[in-house]
């Protein structure tokens, strides 16, 4: 299963998940499927907020 930190990052970043969706062209619900673990991104979604955050895809998305 694909884990992420995406709310921890969204909140160090003080970011709404709309917030966070509008940088990315992704809809605040999809934004709240991705921290549940509900939705995986495509490659280039988990890349552009990653991104968004300033750091490596492996920082934000994981497997365990």
């Amino acid at each position: 299963m694909l884990h992420n930190r995406v709310k921890e990052l969204r909140a160090r970043f003080n970011m709404t998940q709309s917030d966070l969706g509008d940088l990315v062209d992704a809809s605040r619900q999809t934004i709240g499927m991705i921290e549940k673990g509900d939705y995986s991104p495509s490659i280039t979604l988990a890349l552009k907020i990653a991104a968004a955050f300033g750091v490596k895809v492996d920082d934000v998305f994981y497997l365990e």
